[in-house]
């Protein structure tokens, strides 16, 4: 079983030359990225305490994120770049979130989808910029990050189907990654992950 599906559109080629152009604020943003990533799954565990089933798991991403910022950072304080001094909003993730379902169990479901797609994506762009790196310690960390993101985008579809009957999860998966090519598609290009 396929626990989840393949993007709908590539990212830009636009969109990586923008990040190498301004790697230090692909940097700053990307930080930013992976505290947000440990903050929402550790949300889930705290909104949803009894969901026993894939608590630890959601403890194992929350941890190996935060792991991701720390090591993000050593690449900052190496370069001399500094955190960015607030997060700023993200319009991408803002557009996702605006199309989830009222109900209160859909949109539990939509969150965990909204997760998987968001971690696919950060997965493909990882790969754009390892491939693109000519710095070799920085195309590895890149390289090692894309698998990292790439199981994440598969763990949040096990998760939901732990709920869900299968139908109803794909159907809605097809959904995401149709809507979620679609902002992408919008937004503007930037050096940011999003």
């Amino acid at each position: 079983m396929k626990l989840n599906l393949d993007i709908a559109c590539p990212s830009k080629p636009e969109w990586v030359a923008a990040v190498m152009d301004d790697f230090d604020s692909f940097l700053q943003d990307h930080a930013d990225c992976e505290r947000k990533a440990s903050a929402t799954a550790m949300s889930f565990v705290a909104k949803y305490p009894d969901r026993l089933e894939i608590i630890p798991e959601l403890i194992e991403i929350g941890v190996e994120e935060l792991e991701h910022f720390q090591m993000v950072y050593k690449v900052m304080e190496k370069r001399g770049v500094q955190l960015a001094h607030s997060i700023a909003g993200d319009p991408y993730i803002k557009s996702l979130m605006r199309l989830q379902h009222g109900d209160v169990m859909k949109r539990f479901m939509d969150r965990l989808l909204i997760a998987s797609v968001v971690e696919t994506r950060g997965a493909e762009r990882f790969k754009m910029v390892a491939q693109a790196q000519t710095d070799e310690e920085l195309a590895k960390f890149y390289k090692m990050l894309w698998i990292s993101e790439a199981k994440h985008g598969h763990v949040y579809v096990k998760m939901a189907l732990n709920y869900f009957p299968e139908k109803e999860v794909y159907d809605r998966l097809k959904y995401w990654v149709k809507m979620e090519g679609e902002i992408l598609d919008s937004v503007e290009v930037r050096p940011a992950l999003h």
